[in-house]
C-alpha cells in the first residue's frame, strides 16, 4: 500500500523478505551471466579478430587431420565465412592465368558450392548424423590444400611441380575431410558417402591442373 509522509511526498512501498518481491541471488546471478556473454556491444575489431580465430582453428583440424585428439570437434561448429574466403581466393588466382577469367571464375564458384550441396544431400539421404551447413562448412574448408597448390603452382609455373602441388594437395584435402564425413556416416554406407566426396576434390584439382 501506498505512504505519504507529513509533507505530502509519496513513498514507494518497501517490500520485506516475507513479501516475496526480492529477487533470489540465483537469478541475479544468472542474468549477470548472460549479460556477461552478450557480444551485441563489443567492438567491430574484437569481433572480426574472434572470426578469424575460428577461422584459424577450423583450419588446423584441417592441415593436421591425423592429430586431432577430438574427433574434429572443432568443424562441428560450422560457419561459411571461410569457406567462401577459400572459394573466393581459389577463383581468383585460377582466373588470373585464364583467357576467361570471368568464366574460370564462375566455373569454381559453382563447383565448390553446388558440388558441396550436391555431397551433402547424399550424406543425408544415406542417413548421415550431419547437418546441411555442417557438411558444406567442413567440405569448403578442406579445400584449403588445394588453394595452397594453386597458389604454389602460380608462383613457380613449372609443369612437373604443378602436378606434385596438386597431387599433395588432393591428398591432403581427400583425406581431412574423408576422415570426418566417415565418422558421421553409417557403417554400411561409408563408401556411398565418401565416394561423391573424392570426387568432388578431383573435378577441383583437375580444374586447378587445366588452369
Amino acid at each position: 500500500m501506498a505512504n505519504f509522509d507529513l509533507s505530502g511526498t509519496y513513498q514507494s512501498p518497501q517490500f520485506g523478505a516475507g513479501d516475496g518481491a526480492v529477487a533470489p541471488s540465483g537469478h541475479i546471478e544468472e542474468s549477470q551471466g548472460l549479460q556477461g556473454r552478450c557480444t551485441l556491444d563489443e567492438p567491430v575489431t574484437e569481433t572480426i579478430m574472434r572470426d578469424l580465430r575460428s577461422i584459424g582453428t577450423k583450419l588446423k583440424y584441417v592441415m593436421l587431420p591425423r592429430a586431432r585428439a577430438d574427433k574434429g570437434s572443432g568443424l562441428r561448429e560450422w560457419d561459411l565465412w571461410g569457406p567462401l574466403v577459400l572459394c573466393l581466393a581459389l577463383g581468383i588466382m585460377l582466373s588470373m592465368r585464364a583467357e576467361q577469367a570471368s568464366l574460370a571464375f564462375a566455373l569454381v564458384f559453382v563447383i565448390v558450392w553446388v558440388g558441396s550441396g550436391i555431397v551433402t544431400l547424399n550424406a543425408v539421404l544415406l542417413k548421415g548424423k550431419i547437418s546441411f551447413f555442417q557438411s558444406v562448412c567442413v567440405l569448403g574448408y578442406c579445400i584449403f590444400p588445394l588453394v595452397i597448390a594453386a597458389f604454389c603452382s602460380l608462383l613457380l609455373q613449372v609443369i612437373w611441380l604443378k602436378v606434385i602441388f596438386v597431387c599433395v594437395g588432393f591428398t591432403w584435402a581427400t583425406g581431412a575431410s574423408v576422415a570426418f564425413m566417415a565418422e558421421l556416416l553409417p557403417e554400411d554406407r561409408k563408401a556411398l558417402g565418401v565416394y561423391p566426396v573424392w570426387l568432388f576434390y578431383v573435378a577441383i584439382a583437375w580444374l586447378i591442373l587445366i588452369s
